[in-house]
């Protein structure tokens, strides 16, 4: 199954699924009060929806024209409100991109669009530039260096995790900005690309695996690598600028984020649980935050991993992580709004409106009210989706949920892709399926909009326009 997995030491990885369980006690919530912080470690809570909030409406705004998709997020805050896109839900076309996964290789990249294009990374690090009209490919560049390089820099027989176990560097993203594509790359590389040509400008090499896209902003772009050390590099030359390196952690999750960017401020997401804001010209630690919680009654809530990107929006930073935790905290500070709510999530939250929508782990699509933490509502995704395979004559089965990628709010539906290989419409004030289109092939990656459409990159290697 593909799905989501756990990288040990960086090294030799399982792509299982991982159920989560929230169970516990309800314990009472504590309010943030000026110059207070709330500890987010080692506590027991229950979701329930509020009972003040019941049949409640929430405003959302309308949509609007996305003339860019620049950045894995859309944009540097990984903000994107209401979109204009796939008003008719249905398929437009269909293009082989590259490689998909395989038992050494991921499809791991965010799609971003601009200028007409759609840019997309395959499981063999080939950067494609495709016409977002039409499908055709305009060019295509591998990143990958060449035997004599990987040689010389210890990288042949690179494995999935990024050390030596028999396979091929994976992971990575791109960013578009300035007339460049910037590619960073498991294979231990950040390069800039002519965004017309595919021409390469510059490549700089770095110590470890880079396995989320690069965010950037202004004259820098920024990368997470495997080893929780976020990078600046100049856009211009390809120098580093600065690096600050947060808390190793060893254990992740098969998915990668991308800092967030707003104003001079970078928030930076670990594998850790950490959540730290720097400043983006020098790299000066602001404030700190730990997404972490034990859970008497899943040990996965261990794997403490911000696999989902941050989201900046009307000056707080909203994250998620594995092992339990959404937070809004404050940019300039990092003081909690409101009490961390006990989610687990691997997509990143969706602010939008007065509210903010998060996917589980475990599929349940929660709406919260962005100024108070309460709950609207919350919907079991997978509701009629779950299924037992796997067995012998009935014996031995397991249980198979699919997992969600996403969402994105389009044209008034609420916009989700899963493991199944389905692209899944809902309504977002109640939560109702409204619509669901099959793209052939498991998806684990969020779509993108751009001017009308929604670009969906599949497992096996496919970018899919929905009109």
């Amino acid at each position: 199954m593909s799905g989501l997995a756990v990288t040990v030491a960086s090294c030799g990885t399982v792509r299982n699924a991982l159920p989560f369980g929230l169970g516990g006690q309800q314990e009472p919530q504590a309010t943030a009060s000026a110059g207070q912080r709330i500890s987010v470690l080692e506590f027991e809570q229950q979701l329930a929806p509020s009972a003040a909030l019941s049949g409640r409406d929430f405003f959302l705004p309308g949509p609007q024209a996305a003339t860019a998709w620049t950045q894995p997020g859309g944009n540097a805050e990984n903000s994107v409100e209401h979109v204009i896109a796939a008003p008719e839900f249905a398929v437009a076309w269909r293009r082989d991109v590259g490689a998909g996964s395989s038992r050494t290789r991921q499809v791991m990249a965010p799609v971003v669009a601009d200028n007409g294009r759609v840019f997309v990374l395959d499981g063999e690090a080939t950067v494609s530039a495709v016409d977002s009209g039409t499908g055709a490919v305009a060019w295509r560049a591998n990143i990958k260096p060449d035997e004599r390089e990987r040689r010389s820099r210890g990288l042949l027989g690179l494995g999935i995790g990024g050390g030596p176990s028999g396979g091929g560097g994976f992971g990575g993203g791109v960013a578009v900005g300035g007339g460049r594509v910037f590619v960073a790359s498991g294979y231990r590389t950040v390069t800039a690309l002519d965004q017309a040509t595919g021409a390469v400008i510059w490549t700089t090499p770095v110590d470890v695996p880079i396995h989320g896209a690069p965010t950037v902003a202004g004259n820098r772009v920024f990368v997470v690598d495997v080893e929780n050390q976020i990078q600046a590099f100049d856009t211009a030359t390809g120098r580093q600028d600065w690096s600050y390196r947060g808390i190793p952690e060893p254990a992740r999750i098969m998915r990668a984020s991308s800092p967030a960017v707003t104003g001079d401020t970078v928030i930076a997401p670990f594998s850790s649980g950490e959540l730290v804001a720097l400043r983006a010209s020098t790299g000066q630690a602001v404030w700190q935050q730990v997404l972490s919680r034990t859970s008497r009654t899943s040990a996965l809530s261990e794997i403490r991993d911000i696999a989902g990107r941050p989201v900046v929006s009307r000056g707080s930073v909203y994250a998620v992580s594995h092992s339990g935790l959404l937070s809004a905290l404050d940019v300039r500070t990092g003081q909690p709004k409101w009490a961390p709510l006990p989610i687990a999530g691997v997509n990143a939250p969706l602010p939008v409106g007065d509210v903010v929508y998060v996917v589980s782990k475990d599929g349940e699509l929660t709406v919260i009210n962005r100024d108070t933490g309460a709950i609207y509502w919350t919907r079991n995704l997978n509701e009629g989706r779950v299924r037992s395979e796997g067995g012998v004559l009935g014996f031995w089965d397991r249980t198979v949920r699919p997992e969600w990628s996403g969402p994105i709010l389009a044209s008034n539906r609420l916009v989700l892709a899963n493991s199944d290989g389905e692209l899944v419409a809902f309504d977002p004030k109640t939560g109702a399926q409204t619509a669901s289109l099959r793209i052939g092939a498991p998806v684990f990656i969020a779509p993108a909009a751009y001017n009308g459409a929604l670009y969906v990159l599949t497992d096996t290697g496919a970018l899919v326009s929905i009109r």
